[in-house]
């Protein structure tokens, strides 16, 4: 198993799991329609195989909708309206940690080192912030 630096799997793992998911499942499918065919009588053959395509079908509807229900806040925009904590003045440029990582910003109201100040904009790399 490969892993990256963070101690996660790679993406070829990923990719290679979901592969062996998908032929375990078109094995599955293949074994449901033989069975399908060769075991229940006449009319129930075909109404379970169409039963189950139905079914599958949904089921990747139902699956893809669900994994694009929203889109993912990325970037600096996404730190409006969020607070962060001084720790270095703001008079009125400083520094504040957000999430965990330091941010230049700009304070016009002036802010001490342990307050806690919201995000109100950005400007290139400096968020703008307000007590």
């Amino acid at each position: 198993m490969w892993l990256s630096r963070r101690g996660r799997s790679t993406s070829a793992e990923g990719v290679c799991a979901a592969a062996v998911f998908v032929t375990v499942r078109s094995m599955a499918l293949v074994a449901a329609v033989l069975l399908a065919a060769f075991v229940l009588p006449a009319p129930w053959g075909g109404l379970a195989v169409v039963a189950g395509g139905l079914v599958e079908t949904g089921e990747v509807w139902f699956w893809i909708h669900w994994s694009r229900r929203r889109r993912a806040d990325v970037g600096v925009e996404a730190l409006i309206d969020e607070t962060a904590t001084v720790v270095a003045p703001c008079t009125p440029l400083g520094q504040v940690r957000i999430h965990g990582e330091l941010w230049r910003a700009r304070c016009e109201a002036g802010a001490d080192v342990g307050d806690t100040v919201r995000v109100t904009g950005v400007e290139g790399l400096t968020l703008l912030v307000e007590r």
